[in-house]
């Protein structure tokens, strides 16, 4: 496996060849055609085999680890020597397809028994959010840290849930001053890392390790936590077709939000 310093730059290298391999197929119907069903059940567009074929080629001619865990193929060697990589190549694929400049490469590096390196570039605004663990999470190179907003009445959430939870929330008296929904998970994630939106809250099932591992990893750094709505850990099978809920928020919010939710 190569080193995190390594990855990261070899995904910074990737970032770019992959932008400019979508620029004439974004936001085009032509992109976004769905080519078949993906390792995650979840149809694969144009655009995301596109951006996962570069980076397996990358990853197999760099050695950079034994194995890629990817939405689209599932599971691939990738012919290093240890370790696996955790890739979504497009997070945000319908947001792509449309045009909606919020979409994402995003891949974790981990050594088989923790992430030790995350990066996640938005390719729209070229915004690249990294970190390695221990060292703290950056973007575009400097250091990023949660806000310090503490109450519902002045934070801003991103907030996914289907009716029924939806409305078990604001029976409870849930609100919060602002309420944004993206369309692209590790983006938001980092945005909760460097103080963009105070938490994120997604309470359908449906989030996988190769969604949230990088931004994970980039949040944890920053200063925040990420665990289950509830306040437990959270341990992601490595199986593209498991989901899972997730709360990921600055420090005052997660303490906020968690005991909501186990409330409900």
């Amino acid at each position: 496996m190569i080193s995190p310093d390594d990855f990261l730059n070899l995904c910074g290298k990737i970032a770019l060849q992959i932008e400019d391999a979508l620029a004439s197929v974004i936001g085009t119907e032509f992109g976004a055609e769905e080519l078949c069903m993906g390792a995650d059940n979840t149809p694969t567009e144009r655009l995301d085999k596109i951006a996962e074929d570069i980076v397996l080629e990358e990853f197999r001619k760099n050695r950079v680890c034994k194995y890629v865990l990817s939405e689209e193929a599932g599971m691939v060697d990738v012919g290093g020597d240890s370790g696996i990589a955790y890739l979504d190549p497009v997070d945000g694929s319908f947001n792509a397809g449309v045009g909606i400049p919020f979409y994402a490469l995003s891949v974790g590096l981990s050594d088989g028994t923790q992430m030790v390196a995350g990066y996640v570039r938005n390719l729209a605004l070229h915004e690249t959010f990294t970190a390695v663990r221990g060292k703290g999470a950056f973007l575009d190179g400097k250091p990023i840290t949660p806000s310090k907003k503490d109450s519902f009445e002045t934070c801003a959430l991103s907030v996914y849930a289907r009716s029924p939870e939806m409305k078990r929330l604001l029976d409870l008296g849930y609100s919060s001053r602002r309420s944004r929904k993206f369309g692209a998970s590790a983006l938001e994630l980092c945005y909760v890392a460097c103080g963009r939106i105070e938490g994120f809250l997604d309470l359908r099932g449906t989030l996988r390790i190769t969604d949230a591992a990088a931004a994970i990893l980039v949040l944890e750094e920053a200063g925040g936590i990420v665990t289950l709505p509830d306040g437990a850990p959270c341990d992601f099978p490595d199986d593209v077709r498991c989901g899972r809920c997730l709360l990921g928020a600055n420090k005052p919010m997660h303490a906020a939000l968690s005991a909501l939710m186990r409330s409900l």
